[in-house]
């Protein structure tokens, strides 16, 4: 999948619309192949950008968790020392 698809359920605050739109965009650059549509392609690729936010919105909402809120601040810093023990530091 793509990785720069985020994990958005779950979260305090909640997801904001931008980010279903940009997680969206990801998906349908992924299956696409295309970072820019051509014109002839250009509405189908931001009809199904649409589709999928919207979409993805009712699932979200839908959800249920008795687990605690996730932070973002800390998944963020969560994902930074896992790409450092991936890649290493710029220090290295």
């Amino acid at each position: 999948m793509c990785r720069n698809i985020k994990t958005l359920f779950n979260f305090d605050p909640p997801v904001t619309p931008e980010e279903v739109r940009a997680a969206s965009l990801q998906f349908v650059r992924k299956i696409t192949g295309f970072h820019h549509p051509s014109k002839t392609n250009e509405a189908a690729f931001n009809a199904a950008i649409d589709d999928i936010a919207r979409v993805s919105t009712r699932l979200l909402h839908s959800l249920e968790t008795t687990a605690p809120h996730r932070n973002r601040q800390a998944e963020a810093a969560k994902a930074r020392a896992r790409a450092a023990a991936r890649f290493g530091s710029a220090a290295d």
